[in-house]
């Protein structure tokens, strides 16, 4: 069983710090230099991938471009060729996120000038963060004349976390297999003490227990050659032995290496440093190695050679910080001799503990600290550690799609450099940046109501038309509304499903709209990943004899789905009766786009403005700076470098629920 919380999970941390590295020689005359801008880093799952480069040629080359060859190769291996464009990108499946990954983007004219630009795209890393479901507390219990006591039974403990009492779950004096770390300053102060040390150094190692393991460390300004773990004495002697004095002494920063260098073994971990306390060398301070230290749950011991005399009050107090945070004991031996009584009393206590868990009555994931006390019957005291920090809530990393516009409304290719990210007016961090290629569910609603019958004709044409350009990969739902809406076929990428409603389209009745969106939505909420929703009406919601609403739901419960659900929405209006303010406000709060026609024929238009603007959108992930999972809406604003851009997005997302 490990000393430490005692039930984990596992989560991904990205590492961001892409590397782009253009080539630094200047590019042949008359060439242009090209710049990767899609992607500039990874999502967290397998996924297909759009490598786009951009290419700049020099105003005096410009009129006079000349053909260009590209080569897109990751990982030296060539995953696709161009020979036209712009745009200059193909389509690569980055199968492994968890694997470092190199692309290169090569363009070369037909006389052999090549210029070209890399990108290297780092791996995932795994980080185990711990949960607060179990916490081991190990305690030493010593009478009044300070001898540690074990046949106390469980039912004089009481345990508190932040005062509060706690329901012990295990209580055994069994002891846990330790690796104690004999932390031994070998700087020059200590040279004339040295043969004492190593006596009381090999006297712990002789009296731990024989399922215990020592760690050997030395150290001056820093530490030196470690020995172990081992459980062989002879090792640990002939470690011990071998240590020679000399330099200058850093001791603080030799406790924070130790707790590092003892993340992840199993068992107790205890560190005892043996020192004359003269700490000239440490960049660490105190808090920064006590915090890691109760991080890793080890305990620590301190003999300050020389007695109390022989440190300084600082490093008296440094020791004893040490020492109490962490359910230790601070030694002030005053002679060398004394070492030996030392070196056994610390035995004794690794020996005499009793072991506690309990789950906690506060479950919180909020990286508080919580206290922890042990209490025991009047004329006993008890040494534990001093509480533990609760586990932070896992990160919360939003995809926010978008889409960025000239004027003119026409699409524009940007770069992550190219945009800022604001989470509640907050700067974010930009962690990944890509073409959004992935596949889409588009669910497809029709308007079949009565006033739809002189265009039925043109519309079965043109969506029939729409399904033909959807790709392949893309899957597809469709759902028709009158007096209420009817589910032709659930998402598939079978488009005959499409086809066959298509051809049964009949007009009649009133007009559901938001009826239709809502199911629509409610259908997509089930969906992972991209997701849309493609409207096509000519009227407003209402019954069919046109005296009242048509649905049962209401404007309200469309858009607040809508945003739960973060579908894009792209509605188009047939005619001059549709609800132009609310397909409007519809688009926008969801990020899409809304299309008018005046007439039928104008239908072909719309759909495929439709389809271009589902190829033309990004998608970009950060680390939030707000990890409170409170379930609120987090407004979000992309910030384009340049005045005459415009970014259509849905403006946030909502938070994890607690």
């Amino acid at each position: 069983m490990a000393l430490r919380l005692l039930t984990g999970a596992l989560f991904v941390v990205l590492v961001v710090s892409v590397v782009h590295a253009q080539d630094q020689t200047e590019p042949p005359a008359g060439m242009p230099t090209i710049r990767i801008t899609s992607p500039l880093g990874r999502t967290g799952a397998p996924a297909t991938v759009r490598i786009v480069a951009q290419v700049q040629w020099p105003p005096e080359s410009e009129a006079h471009a000349r053909p260009l060859h590209f080569r897109f190769l990751v990982d030296g291996a060539v995953v696709g060729t161009l020979d036209s464009g712009p745009p200059y990108a193909i389509t690569w499946t980055d199968e492994n996120p968890f694997e470092s990954r190199e692309i290169v983007v090569e363009a070369a004219d037909d006389a052999g000038a090549v210029v070209r630009d890399k990108v290297t795209l780092p791996a995932y890393e795994i980080v185990d963060e711990t949960e607060v479901a179990s916490i081991l507390v190990d305690a030493v219990v010593y009478d009044g004349a300070g001898r540690a006591v074990s046949n106390l039974d469980k039912t004089v403990f009481t345990v508190r976390e932040n005062g509060d009492p706690q329901t012990l779950d295990l209580f055994t004096r069994e002891t846990l297999p330790s690796t104690v770390a004999l932390l031994v300053d070998s700087s020059q102060s200590m040279s004339q003490r040295m043969p004492a040390v190593r006596q009381a150094a090999e006297l712990l190692a002789k009296n731990l227990g024989k399922r215990d393991k020592i760690l050997v460390a030395p150290f001056n300004h820093r530490v030196g050659a470690i020995t172990g773990p081992t459980d062989d004495a002879n090792t640990t002697s002939q470690a011990i032995e071998a240590i020679t004095s000399g330099g200058g002494t850093a001791i603080l920063d030799a406790v924070d290496h130790m707790a590092t260098l003892m993340h992840g073994i199993e068992g107790r971990r205890a560190v005892i440093l043996i020192t004359d306390g003269f700490d000239e060398n440490s960049t660490v301070d105190v808090q920064t190695a006590l915090q890691k230290l109760q991080a890793e749950q080890i305990t620590v011991y301190t003999v300050a050679v020389g007695g109390v005399t022989g440190v300084s009050l600082h490093g008296e107090g440094t020791f004893r910080k040490l020492t109490e945070g962490t359910g230790g004991r601070a030694f002030f031996p005053w002679r060398e001799i004394d070492l030996v009584s030392v070196a056994r009393e610390i035995a004794n206590d690794e020996n005499s503990r009793y072991l506690i868990t309990y789950t906690p009555t506060n479950q919180n994931k909020d990286g508080s600290w919580r206290a922890i006390t042990v209490d025991v019957p009047k004329g006993y005291h008890a040494r534990a550690r001093t509480g533990y920090r609760s586990a932070l809530p896992p990160p919360i990393r939003p995809q926010i799609e978008f889409r960025i516009t000239d004027r003119a409304n026409r699409y524009v290719n940007v770069a992550a450099n190219d945009v800022d990210v604001l989470e509640d007016g907050v700067p974010q961090s930009i962690d990944t940046f890509q073409e959004a290629v992935d596949p889409v569910a588009i669910s497809l609603l029709i308007d079949r109501s009565g006033s739809m019958t002189r265009s039925a004709e043109v519309v079965r044409e043109t969506a029939r038309e729409f399904v033909k350009a959807v790709r392949p990969e893309d899957s597809l739902a469709m759902i028709t509304f009158a007096d209420q809406p009817f589910v032709e076929h659930a998402m598939s990428t079978n488009r005959q499903l499409s086809f066959d409603a298509i051809d049964k389209y009949k007009p009649l009745g009133g007009t559901a709209l938001y009826d239709a969106l809502w199911d629509a939505l409610q259908q997509l909420k089930r969906v992972m990943g991209r997701r849309a929703i493609v409207v096509l009406t000519d009227g407003r919601d209402e019954n069919n004899p046109g005296t009242g609403p048509g649905s049962a739901h209401t404007i309200d419960d469309v858009v607040e789905l809508g945003r739960e659900v973060g579908a894009t929405i792209f509605p188009i209006g047939l005619g001059t009766r549709v609800d132009k303010p609310f397909l409007e406000h519809l688009a926008k709060v969801s990020g899409g786009e809304a299309y008018f026609s005046a007439v039928p024929a104008e239908l072909s238009e719309q759909f495929n403005g439709v389809i271009e603007n589902l190829r033309q959108r990004y998608l970009l992930s950060y680390t939030s700076t707000n990890s409170k999972r409170d379930g609120a809406w987090r407004h979000v604003e992309i910030r384009p470098h340049g005045e005459s851009l415009l970014v259509t997005t849905g403006g946030g997302y909502f938070a994890p629920s607690p």
